[in-house]
């Protein structure tokens, strides 16, 4: 049964009061793998609008929707053209993202930073020992990039990213991290904010927490049956029993 805890300001920093709810959802577990994009780093917008400029850019492609672009997020740059460009000639797939990349890293303004409270949050919750872990959809220079920009790269045990391993919903990025960390499946969480976290989560046969202050809400994320929704990850800082 999926418990969807009471709405609150994602990643709210400061003093919180932690419901038994949440203490029950994460008393599994003992590792927390998370996703990035959506979940960690509010980068939505900046990736939206650079997908967007680099199909304008590269001259052949369609012109998209942001709620359509946004449907990529946490798959591999690879996987994510072929879901938004079925019909595309391949061949344009090297100035697109070439383009993207341009425009992401740095022509676009458009702010990219972590969630309020985030780090907080993360450094509380290895504190309490649980280990922490990233499978996301970015390339290693590009998750290598934020995290030093955001001096979180010594929070993680291990990380995953598209470009080193299978793109998710493939379930060979959770199968690697837990070959890293020695930790039992059934004590490893997933956590993110997309139906491609969710599938991916599934296919590694691992239980799944889903956030809803990223790409997808609650009703879409619900029919992955995970153990919990969240609306604010501060429910997550608690006193470990």
């Amino acid at each position: 049964m999926t418990v969807e805890l009471p709405l609150t300001s994602a990643w709210q920093s400061g003093e919180s009061q932690i419901s038994q709810t949440s203490h029950s959802v994460l008393a599994p577990y003992s590792l927390l793998i998370f996703d990035w994009d959506g979940t960690v780093m509010d980068s939505i917008g900046r990736i939206v609008s650079s997908l967007d400029a680099a199909a304008r850019l590269t001259g052949q492609l369609p012109i998209l929707p942001p709620e359509r672009l946004q449907t990529m997020i946490g798959l591999s740059l690879e996987k994510g053209y072929q879901r938004l460009y079925p019909d595309a000639d391949p061949t344009w797939y090297g100035d697109w993202i070439h383009h993207y990349r341009q425009q992401f890293v740095h022509d676009n303004p458009t702010p990219c930073q972590l969630y309020p409270g985030v780090k907080d949050t993360l450094m509380s919750l290895k504190a309490q020992g649980f280990q922490l872990a990233v499978a996301t959809g970015k390339s290693r220079a590009g998750l290598d990039r934020a995290m030093a920009e955001t001096g979180t790269q010594d929070l993680f045990s291990v990380t995953r990213c598209a470009d080193e391993t299978a793109s998710k919903p493939d379930p060979q990025m959770l199968d690697e991290v837990l070959a890293h960390t020695g930790m039992p499946r059934d004590k490893a969480l997933m956590i993110g904010d997309t139906g491609h976290d969710m599938q991916l989560a599934i296919n590694a046969n691992m239980a799944r927490l889903a956030v809803t202050w990223g790409v997808e809400d609650s009703a879409s994320l619900s029919t992955f049956e995970p153990v919990a929704v969240l609306n604010s990850l501060n429910e997550l800082v608690m006193e470990r029993a």
